[in-house]
């Protein structure tokens, strides 16, 4: 019964052993690869720094038209909106 229970826990410990073998052999690799995801931007993580950077830039220049709509005329604000962007200006209300 004894030689049973050491025969099944040796089988059960060596696949334990053998895991953890492989765990430590790749580690290094997992480590480089994750630094190196790091340390370079996607095209996804691009393309969406890249819209958040276009969205702040149209509100900017919505703000600066509603400002300068206050105090001047619509073709003074226009032209400088259209100086600034490549977008047209906003509807007048």
């Amino acid at each position: 019964m004894r030689i049973m229970i050491v025969a099944l826990m040796a089988l059960l410990l060596s696949g334990c052993i053998a895991r953890t073998a492989v765990d430590v052999v790749t580690a290094p690799v997992r480590a480089v690869g994750q630094v190196a995801d790091w340390a370079t931007t996607s095209q996804d993580e691009a393309d969406r720094n890249r819209g958040r950077e276009i969205r702040e830039e149209e509100e900017e220049l919505g703000r600066d038209w509603r400002e300068c709509m206050e105090d001047n005329e619509r073709e003074y604000c226009d032209d400088l909106y259209y100086n600034r962007s490549r977008y047209q200006p906003p509807e007048e209300d």
